[in-house]
């Protein structure tokens, strides 16, 4: 992932990544049949290590808001360690890359599953319940995060708008679940 977040994923070549691991490239065919496959395989590795340090958190959200300030906390967090950079290369060679797609769906897939966790916990039992599926919601909502994050390198001001939205639309919505 650092050969990513300093060479893009154009640059992620196996010479690349060897200099940078300070290893001989021949391991990477060693462990994995492919660049690709190696990248696939520390996009899942690198998502689940970030997830864990937020698992916590996570459980402990009591709100919409506590979750929107939890995820500008995650935001500012993985955007200061370059991971935003390297989730918008991944997602650019998922678009012609299958097993690229592939990793990089499954590491927003440990994200989403925890998002879902707390939708799941945050409406049951509110009159919200049986109209919003929480595994949709959470897909819409993580997918919202993701592209401020992408936006934020364009137009920060806008990115920050899209925030605000977000908040005052949980406002509302926990306003209609009581």
């Amino acid at each position: 992932m650092d050969t990513v977040r300093t060479h893009g994923i154009a640059g992620a070549s196996a010479r690349t990544i060897a200099g940078t691991a300070g290893v001989n490239q021949a391991l990477i065919f060693y462990h994995f049949t492919s660049v690709d496959d190696l990248l696939a395989e520390a996009c899942r590795m690198r998502a689940a290590e970030r997830v864990e340090q937020y698992r916590e958190r996570f459980a402990s959200v009591t709100s919409l808001a506590e979750l929107l300030t939890l995820g500008r906390e995650i935001h500012a967090t993985e955007r200061e360690l370059g991971n935003v950079t390297v989730l918008a290369q991944l997602l650019a060679g998922a678009r012609a890359n299958a097993k690229l797609a592939a990793g990089t769906r499954a590491a927003l897939r440990e994200w989403t599953v925890e998002v879902d966790q707390v939708l799941s916990r945050l409406l049951a039992g509110s009159p919200l319940a049986g109209l919003v599926d929480p595994a949709g919601l959470a897909s819409v909502v993580s997918a919202g995060f993701v592209g401020l994050e992408l936006w934020e390198a364009a137009d920060p001001d806008g990115a920050e708008a899209g925030l605000g939205a977000l908040e005052r639309l949980g406002q509302i919505v926990e306003t209609l679940g009581r």
